[in-house]
This record gives structure tokens, sequence and C-alpha cells, in this order.
């Protein structure tokens, strides 16, 4: 593991084309840039008067967490052989207001987890567990991040879903 790593991108109001912040209906558009990767076009939120066809900065922390989970728990299963051939995430994010500012006071994951192997269900539950401790944006930031777990074998055409079911709250 490196001593640190750096991050980069560059925010740009984009909605500035349209016309200054002298009242309500200011564009609220940006572009994120990465060095050699595709930029991604966002807005506010709708609540806030942003285009409800792009991307919104609460969506964007709640799919950064989701997806940091989602590596951290390959990693885990690649190093411990369990063969995952299916990972599915509907995250669900709760703000609520705070000292009279809305702010994250939850993020639930809801993944939905195939392994090959049956034996190796309550292996990969351990593992999406210890995944927890080693994503480093859900360590990160200052909200519980929750997760109802499904863990089924792709071989077990008939299994409950709900035997399978984990939630850890």
């Amino acid at each position: 593991m490196p001593a640190e790593l750096h991050c980069q991108a560059q925010v740009t109001w984009t909605g500035s084309a349209t016309g200054p912040t002298d009242g309500p209906g200011y564009s609220r558009e940006f572009t994120c840039t990465f060095d050699g990767k595709p930029a991604i076009v966002g807005s506010a939120d709708p609540y806030f008067r942003g285009d409800p066809t792009l991307h919104n900065p609460e969506e964007l922390l709640l799919a950064a967490v989701a997806s940091c989970r989602l590596l951290s728990f390959l990693a885990l299963c690649a190093r411990e052989r369990v063969t995952v051939v299916g990972y599915e995430d509907h995250p669900v994010g709760r703000l609520e207001p705070v000292n009279g500012v809305l702010q994250f006071t939850e993020i639930r994951l809801q993944p939905r987890v195939v392994v090959v192997n049956p034996a190796h269900v309550a292996l990969a539950h351990a593992l999406h567990e210890r995944s927890r401790q080693i994503s480093f944006i859900g360590r990160s930031v200052n909200f519980p991040v929750q997760h109802d777990l499904v863990v089924t074998a792709a071989l077990d055409d008939d299994v409950d879903q709900d035997q399978n079911a984990l939630s850890l709250d």
C-alpha cells in the first residue's frame, strides 16, 4: 500500500454560458474533468433547481461509496478464491437537516451477489463485512454506511432469496 495517494479533478461551472448568478434562475450545470478520462456533466438536484437529466453531487457520492465497497469486496473475493459472477447494488442515501442544513445521515447498500460455488455463500457474506473495514471511501464519510446483503450461488436455481439475506446495521 502506498504511503499516500493523490487524486485530482477539475470542476468547472459551465452554467455561466447561460448567464451570471444574478437571480434564482441561474444554471447549476458543471463539468468534472479528469486527465485522460471521460468528463462528468452534472447539476444540482432538481430540488435545488438543477437539471434532472444530469448527475448531481449527492448521486455521485452515493455511487462513490457503493463502487468502492464493490471493488473492495471483489478484491477480497479474488484473494480468497471466491468466484463472483454477479454483483448489483441499488444504494439509497438519506439526507436530513442537521443544524438547519441538509447532510447525509446514512447510506444503505443493497448488494445482490452471485457466487459460483454454493459452499462460498457464507464466506462471501464474511468478505463483504470485511470489505467495510477496507473500503476507504466508506471509512472516510462521517455517517453510517449500512448494507442489506443477499448472496446466492449460480447453481442454486431455486434458492429462497430471504434464506441468504443478511442485514447489517
